[in-house]
């Protein structure tokens, strides 16, 4: 859907997250409150690592400030488990102004990102119909940068994450959210995305 002056912005907007994840509140008045009730989760029962404990408040309070200055509004953290391991994905909900000077379609939307790409990259751009409308679907494959800037033919190559981006335009209103996800598992990169692709075709608007 394409904003027009005819349509009502919503007052909110809802999304179904599955079991596991945890949601933090980006706004100052509520993200270190946010983040220490996840803290205080994940060392339930863990008294002999407060170091531990400590480094990861400080990181979740940096990446939820940063997200929050990049106009994230919400950022959910999978702590969803596969056996013994969690299984590591995010995603942030960003309030975007418009990325033109005028509201463009979906397929418009859809053909300037495509254009947009870095060399080299080749992401899956495509037209999506959701509940809350036509949204641009952007399928990403990213190297993350490397700790050894120095990297040999010996060296492995650099890890790999996937990213999801539904770019969702607001009806009423001259912007769109942007809903990122993202994920290390490069192995199982189709099935984090058809979970991805799960939880953006929740996305409804609320009154």
């Amino acid at each position: 859907m394409t904003p027009t002056e005819n349509d009502t912005a919503p007052a909110d907007y809802r999304l179904l997250l599955p079991d596991g994840w945890f949601r933090i509140l980006l706004t100052p008045d509520m993200r270190n409150s946010s983040v220490d009730a996840l803290v205080e989760r994940q060392f339930n029962g863990i008294d002999n690592a407060p170091h531990l404990k400590e480094e990861l408040r400080a990181d979740l309070r940096r990446r939820a400030a940063k997200a929050y200055r990049s106009g994230g509004i919400e950022l959910y953290l999978s702590l969803q488990e596969a056996g013994p391991f969690t299984v590591p994905a995010s995603l942030l909900v960003t309030l975007a102004p418009l990325r033109h000077a005028e509201p463009l379609s979906p397929q418009d939307l859809a053909r300037a990102l495509a254009a947009e790409a870095e060399p080299g990259e080749a992401p899956e751009v495509s037209v999506e119909e959701l509940a809350a409308g036509a949204a641009v679907r952007v399928r990403r494959r990213t190297e993350q940068p490397s700790a050894d800037d120095d990297m040999s033919a010996e060296t492995p190559s650099a890890p790999v994450s996937v990213s999801v981006e539904y770019h969702v335009p607001v009806p009423g209103t001259a912007a769109f959210l942007l809903l990122t996800f993202s994920t290390p598992l490069e192995p199982i990169a189709d099935a984090m995305a058809g979970l991805f692709d799960a939880i953006a075709g929740s996305l409804t608007w609320t009154e």
